[in-house]
């Protein structure tokens, strides 16, 4: 069959990969976005997907709106294109611009986590379970018909940098699969089931943390939001003019804590690399690493000990409308 790839970051790549060396298909085109300014010369640079075709003799398209290239599009005569991660809105007419569609690589059981960060929110939520599912894009968001689905079980204390990793490699023998499977004839297009949920783009808010989440809500945003937006605390400390900015790079809920209660944000106790004891509204959090703002990741044992901090002092949360 002839295929096209649309998509994007780093992340799509290994599924370009795939379209590449999959048997009996050939690669005919690829679209992804506009280059971009980067780097601290602002120097124009291509999208990783475009960068991983360079040599390859494939033509690449990078319209500003993937609308004005329908023409474009027909003109390949491709069978099918696979979506991953390409960046925008895909139009009926461009969706009819295939014999068989377009087929989306999407890193949550639909209909759950429909949207733009499935792998965060599932983790953010405190999800023990996801996967990837192939489906065939339609007018909705991710509503579309089912060609396949596998599932993978999320560790307690899985961030999202790992579950990207994992889903990407589920995501890519699932693609092969499906390949082969519509290569065969086999083009399959279950309707979704189930109670469905959104996965919005992560909004700033979200990555500031309070103590007075649960220690479990705040363990989940942590590791959530790993690959970014980095979760941080606005902190109010003795002798400072203004609260300090401090990502939380590695936390664990403590398990011996359980439901217990007391003031949010105190420091229950300190105990070198296994770092700092901390009450939440509900249940006590081991901080392990943090980054204050301007500075390089440091223990969280000696960011308290910087702060002429203690056990039985506090670490009092703001809010960042309050900087």
């Amino acid at each position: 069959m002839r295929l096209l790839f649309f998509g994007s970051p780093g992340l799509a790549v290994p599924f370009l990969q795939e379209c590449v060396r999959a048997s009996g298909h050939e690669l005919v085109g690829v679209v992804t976005q506009p280059d971009r300014p980067a780097g601290r010369g602002l120097a124009l640079t291509p999208p990783p997907v475009k960068a991983a075709v360079s040599g390859l003799r494939i033509p690449v398209l990078q319209p500003l709106k993937a609308s004005a290239i329908v023409d474009e599009v027909k003109a390949f005569g491709a069978d099918m294109a696979v979506v991953v991660a390409y960046g925008q809105l895909l139009k009926s007419d461009l969706l009819a611009a295939t014999r068989l569609g377009f087929l989306n690589v999407h890193f949550s059981l639909l209909p759950k986590y429909r949207g733009a960060a499935p792998v965060q929110w599932s983790l953010v939520r405190g999800e023990r379970r996801s996967g990837v599912t192939l489906f065939w894009i339609d007018q909705g968001l991710d509503t579309g018909p089912i060609q396949r689905q596998a599932s993978l079980d999320i560790g307690p204390a899985e961030d999202a940098v790992g579950l990207f990793r994992r889903m990407v490699d589920l995501g890519v023998r699932e693609l092969r699969e499906g390949l082969r499977e519509i290569g065969s004839g086999d083009v399959r297009r279950q309707p979704q089931q189930g109670e469905p949920s959104l996965a919005p783009k992560i909004p700033a808010s979200l990555a500031v943390l309070d103590f007075a989440l649960s220690a479990s809500e705040f363990h989940d945003r942590v590791r959530g939001l790993a690959a970014g937006p980095r979760a941080h605390l606005f902190l109010s400390l003795p002798g400072a003019r203004r609260p300090l900015r401090v990502l939380i790079l590695k936390a664990s809920v403590d398990p011996e804590s359980g439901g217990s209660s007391g003031t949010p944000g105190s420091i229950v106790r300190v105990e070198g690399p296994r770092g700092v004891l901390v009450q939440c509204a509900s249940g006590r959090l081991w901080v392990q690493e943090v980054q204050p703002e301007g500075k390089r990741p440091i223990s969280a044992t000696d960011f308290i000990n910087g702060a002429r901090l203690k056990t039985g002092g506090l670490l009092e949360t703001v809010h960042e409308r309050t900087c």
